[in-house]
């Protein structure tokens, strides 16, 4: 979430794979540029930090670099119920020190006003499937807003697929478990930035913008910084066998500079007046 999560990624990430012997990472990175998308300098970087996937959301499409580089960026996922034909992909298999991966994602239906897609339920028997014919570790990122959708997703594929991780709400809950018929699952991994923060922005800002209901800019929620996840096992034959959620503390602080450090929108437009009232009195009388 953020500048905020990318810092947390950065400090925390290579001390999780090696006390925990990660063989591979999985990212959701829909908020990662200015809370909103993913912008391509974001998704190479995170790259590079340790996530051999990143996974998207509703936002895929926000940033207009990140459009162009889908086509070029394998380990990028967007939800595989956008329309056929659409950039990027919604599904890819992958190599680990431990075997082939399949990782998927769909989009949920409720709370996504500018986005309709195909149903994900339909779609996620047959992709289930398809992607057990060519390994049997399937991890699903279903990025929903609602815990009914989710929960609702996890006994729908329960056994077909490996896990279901969800995503999108960005408050990591405490419900993560091994389903009857072998799928691990978790409702929400949380997310990686300030956890004392709402959704991962300014407090004060978020309590601005509910008493007035004047939509506000926010910075991010950069105090006591974490990595939330979870961890999961998977054998050989694709069952999962454990899940447990995580929340590593960061440890370090983040100085977001003195713009960023505004708080909310209207320092942002007092800092724009100063620099405007600046400008005109250094400009030659007319």
């Amino acid at each position: 979430m953020g500048k905020a999560g990318v810092f947390t990624v950065k400090k925390v990430l290579p001390r999780v794979k090696r006390e925990y012997r990660v063989d591979f990472v999985i990212g959701n990175a829909d908020s990662a540029t200015g809370g909103a998308g993913l912008g391509r300098q974001h998704a190479v970087y995170l790259h590079k930090l340790g996530l051999d996937v990143i996974t998207t959301g509703e936002c895929i499409y926000y940033k207009r670099d990140i459009v162009e580089h889908l086509g070029q960026a394998s380990y990028i996922i967007r939800p595989a119920n956008y329309p056929y034909g659409n950039p990027g992909h919604g599904y890819r298999v992958f190599g680990t020190p431990a075997g082939k991966v399949a990782v998927v994602q769909l989009l949920g239906q409720a709370g996504f006003p500018r986005v309709h897609l195909a149903n994900p339920y339909q779609a996620a028997v047959d992709l289930a499937r398809k992607l057990r014919t060519e390994c049997p570790a399937v991890i699903l990122d279903f990025h929903a807003a609602t815990t009914a959708e989710k929960r609702t997703m996890a006994y729908h594929l329960d056994g077909l697929v490996s896990a279901i991780v969800g995503s999108h709400t960005k408050a990591i809950t405490a419900d993560a478990q091994v389903l009857p018929r072998g799928t691990a699952y978790i409702t929400d991994a949380g997310r990686t930035g300030g956890s004392q923060s709402v959704g991962g922005l300014d407090p004060e800002t978020r309590i601005r913008e509910f008493l007035t209901g004047i939509p506000a800019w926010a910075r991010d929620g950069a105090r006591d910084l974490e990595l939330q996840g979870c961890l999961i096992e998977i054998r050989d034959d694709g069952k999962a066998a454990s899940i447990e959620a995580l929340r590593i503390p960061c440890g370090e602080s983040m100085d977001l500079g003195p713009a960023e450090a505004e708080a909310g929108e209207a320092g942002a437009v007092e800092a724009g007046a100063a620099a405007q009232k600046s400008d005109e009195e250094k400009a030659p009388p007319a």
